[in-house]
């Protein structure tokens, strides 16, 4: 659908500029009620991550979702994953995350989940839409929603999470360097890893509402590389602010990206007689994690980049393992959506039960060469549809043979064409992007 408000993951921006201000909050509010409005009490959960803006918006919010007659259980500083499952474990009509993940704390963000604890469907992001534009109608007195705290919700959520780990298992004997970037985990991720039995240090878990992954976290993971050296850990653990997103790293302070993350729990996945049918990835996952995944005997397909299209592949074909490099990994045989905390318990599994370390098991998949230029152009357009880009395209593919791909896309947010190649030598990748790149830039100038 054609959307004028939401994008692909909801409603994002600078606050205080259109639309992350007071005023449209409390329209949203009040257009995701009477959307969401049914026969009898409606009511969703409400979270945030750890940037100051999200009290002007959680309020606001709140007032608009009370004006449509939706009450509303606020949890407070919680994952967004953690939202997706409370609004199953309630039986609530939606959840509601106040959040823009990884970005730097004067954005902000909205996005929803059904009572699925999935991402909204389409007609419901669109009755949304047709709300927005209509005025706003407050409900009689009687009928207006409420609003409460739910001071259990870390707890429940710290369960859930504990649930995923085998009960025959335990993280003693582990030194886990922890870095939430300053955001929504804070709380939750050190307890659940030490309640596991591992000796956890905390980084970055000091949010002050405008810290939230500044030099910290998945998006800037050098701090937790050198600590984990320095600390003599056993491995390193980065979530990005909304801790929807986890990368790792070895005891040699290595980053263990989303691609390889993949291949260590299908291989644990295969091992233990879990099926998961195949493995989803995206446009821009590592030739080297679909030659793992295909040396498994399993099946890999890719998806458009976005957990929105992976979570379509997934569930379209019955898989229950998919995500990006980024380190957003769904595992749909455990929760609903994208987790840190879970993707990296299924990791710790694999290294727990098989007594490996990190190090060893990323050697499970090579990761080959792969270098992207990214061309600025004066208007998106294809890029394949010139005549000597696609020449150029060719010639280039014919030189990697089977041994390299070739990609090029157009931003979805900026005017930009990305040239990615891959390949088995460093040199001939370099080379072959940089041609390509120039080719674009002469093409679409």
């Amino acid at each position: 659908m054609t959307r004028k408000y939401f994008g692909t993951d909801g409603v994002r921006g600078k606050v205080g500029e259109d639309p992350i201000t007071p005023e449209f909050a409390l329209k949203l509010g009040w257009a995701a009620g009477k959307a969401l409005a049914r026969n009898g009490q409606s009511w969703v959960v409400m979270g945030k991550d750890t940037r100051l803006s999200g009290y002007l918006l959680e309020s606001a919010l709140e007032a608009g979702l009370s004006a449509a007659g939706v009450s509303v259980r606020l949890l407070g500083p919680m994952p967004t994953p953690a939202i997706a499952y409370l609004t199953r474990a309630f039986h609530a009509d939606a959840g509601i995350v106040i959040s823009a993940s990884h970005n730097p704390y004067y954005d902000n963000g909205i996005k929803f989940f059904g009572a699925d604890g999935k991402k909204l469907q389409d007609d419901v992001e669109a009755s949304i839409e047709e709300w927005l534009d209509k005025p706003l109608a407050i409900e009689v007195p009687d009928a207006l929603g409420k609003a409460m705290r739910q001071d259990d919700a870390r707890g429940r959520y710290i369960e859930f999470c504990k649930s995923s780990f085998p009960f025959h298992l335990s993280l003693r004997g582990l030194k886990i360097v922890l870095d939430c970037a300053n955001g929504a985990a804070y709380q939750v991720g050190p307890s659940v890893f030490t309640e596991l039995g591992a000796d956890v240090i905390r980084l970055a878990c000091a949010p002050d509402g405008l810290n939230i992954n500044r030099d910290c976290g998945s998006t800037h993971p050098e701090a937790l590389q050198k600590a984990v050296v320095e600390q003599g850990a056993d491995l390193g653990i980065a979530f990005d602010g909304d801790s929807d997103r986890v990368l790792m790293v070895d005891r040699h302070g290595e980053l263990v990206d989303g691609d390889e993350l993949i291949v260590i729990i299908a291989r644990e996945r295969m091992a233990t007689g879990n099926g998961i049918g195949g493995v989803v990835g995206t446009l821009m996952s590592n030739l080297g994690m679909e030659v793992a995944v295909r040396e498994m005997g399993l099946e890999f397909v890719r998806a458009k980049v976005g957990d929105r299209h992976v979570m379509a592949e997934m569930e379209g074909r019955g898989w229950t393992l998919g995500g990006e490099a980024s380190g957003h990994i769904v595992c749909l045989d455990k929760t609903t959506t994208g987790d840190a905390i879970i993707a990296a318990l299924q990791v710790l599994t694999a290294m727990v039960r098989t007594g490996t370390s990190l190090h060893e098991l990323r050697k499970g998949m090579q990761k080959y060469p792969q270098h992207l230029v990214n061309v600025r152009v004066g208007k998106r357009s294809d890029p394949m549809v010139h005549p000597r880009v696609l020449e150029a395209v060719k010639a280039a593919e014919a030189r990697l043979a089977d041994r390299g791909r070739v990609l090029l896309r157009a931003s979805g947010t900026e005017p930009l064409i990305r040239v990615m190649v891959e390949g088995a030598e460093k040199s001939v990748v370099e080379g072959l992007a940089k041609e390509l790149a120039l080719v674009v830039t002469e093409a679409l100038a």
